[in-house]
C-alpha cells in the first residue's frame, strides 16, 4: 500500500529568464486588452448581487464619503443622487461576467471598447462588441 508524503519534493525553479525590452507595436500585437466593465449607477437598484456573486471579491459598493480623493474621474458624491459608488479592482477582476448575469436590472455591461453606437454612447450594449449570451468575445 502506497503512503502519501506530507512534504513532497519541491519542483525545480527556472532561473534562465532573460529580460528583453520590446517595442510598443510588438506589445500591442501580443497583449490582449481587457474588456471594459461598466455599472450604470443611475438605474442600479443597489441590491448588491454583483458584490455577493463575485468569486474574487473585486467589486466593492461603498458610500461616497469613503472616497477621499478621486483620480482620473469626476469627484464621486458631488451629484446628490450618488447614494453609493462602485469600484472594481481591475487587477483582480477576470471578467468572468457572473456579475453581468446576476444583475436583475441589466445595468452592468461587459464588452470591448469600440466605435460608439448611433447615439454616441460607447458603453451601450451592441452585438458587435458588447456582452451577450452565447457570444464569444475574442
Amino acid at each position: 500500500m502506497a503512503s502519501a508524503d506530507a512534504n513532497p519534493p519541491m519542483p525545480e525553479f527556472r532561473d534562465d529568464y532573460v529580460l528583453v525590452e520590446v517595442d510598443n507595436d510588438y506589445l500591442q500585437s501580443k497583449v490582449k486588452p481587457k474588456q471594459f466593465i461598466h455599472i450604470d449607477q443611475s438605474e442600479c437598484i443597489m441590491c448588491e448581487g454583483c458584490v455577493d456573486i463575485c468569486p474574487w471579491k473585486c467589486i466593492h459598493m461603498v458610500a461616497p464619503e469613503a472616497v477621499d480623493l478621486a483620480v482620473g474621474t469626476d469627484q464621486p458624491g458631488v451629484d446628490p443622487s450618488d447614494h453609493v459608488i462602485f469600484t472594481i479592482d481591475e487587477d483582480a477582476c477576470t471578467r468572468c461576467a457572473l456579475c453581468v448575469d446576476r444583475c436583475p436590472t441589466g445595468v452592468i455591461t461587459l464588452g470591448r471598447l469600440g466605435d460608439p453606437g448611433g447615439d454616441g454612447d460607447p458603453h451601450q450594449r451592441m452585438p458587435s462588441y458588447g456582452y451577450g449570451y452565447g457570444m464569444r468575445l475574442s
